[in-house]
């Protein structure tokens, strides 16, 4: 199938193929999808702007006191957290306005930082690394993944552990009828096969605890042996 606007992956770089399009009285986006790294993404001429997506997170309920909320963070944090160093200093990368987990990882003896490009920005967050580093409900939100990618593996340290929560499909066939892409801030759309190239990419293992929970592990000799060159 020809590409006619010639599309790249935003997080391999390769070209994307036409893949499927929406087009309804509530939103047109068409949505491509990578041969090499799996992923399915919405190219950035349907990304909406930092106001509009703002808006569509304040109108989520995400209070760190509800305990429902809470309970749907627990499905990361309880693979986690016994994979970590009592008092360990974490991060949220994309907290959100209401921080629910890191109130969570706090309770539990954690040092953790926030950093939200839209509610958190905090550029000396940014300037440290962490042993662990949690992204729950935020990669399908990166505009370029590669780069988030990139970063987040800059911030571990090696050995450290990045903990990843988005909704995955087994099989791209079931994508026309998913709830997920009809996010208008949703532009990046994983499966396991994406996390694997993610891994391989960085040098990271990769673990799939539960549905729709990724755990990264960064690698400590060749992790050390990449800094040493930078």
């Amino acid at each position: 199938m020809v590409n006619p606007q010639g599309e790249r992956c935003p997080l391999c770089g390769s070209e994307a193929e036409p893949f499927h399009r929406v087009s309804n009285r509530a939103m047109r986006r068409d949505f491509v999808h990578c041969g090499v790294c799996d992923l399915v993404s919405a190219p950035r001429r349907f990304h909406v702007g930092p106001d509009a997506e703002r808006h569509r997170y304040l109108e989520h309920d995400n209070d760190p006191d509800d305990a429902d909320y809470r309970a749907f963070l627990g499905r990361l944090w309880e693979h986690l957290r016994p994979r970590l160093e009592p008092g360990s200093h974490g991060m949220d990368y994309g907290a959100g306005p209401g921080p629910a987990l890191a109130a969570m990882m706090r309770e539990d003896g954690f040092e953790v930082s926030l950093y939200d490009k839209l509610f958190h920005l905090d550029r000396a967050a940014l300037a440290r690394t962490y042993d662990f580093i949690v992204c729950t409900e935020t990669v399908e939100h990166f505009d370029d993944p590669a780069r988030e990618f990139d970063t987040l593996d800059r911030l571990l340290k090696p050995s450290g552990w990045l903990g990843i929560m988005t909704a995955m499909l087994d099989d791209w066939a079931g994508f026309p009828e998913w709830h997920y892409h009809r996010d208008p801030t949703h532009v990046g759309f994983y499966t396991e096969r994406v996390m694997r190239w993610i891994a391989d990419r960085h040098g990271w293992e990769a673990e799939f605890p539960r549905e729709n929970v990724t755990l990264f592990r960064k690698g400590s000799r060749d992790a050390e042996r990449r800094e040493a060159r930078i």
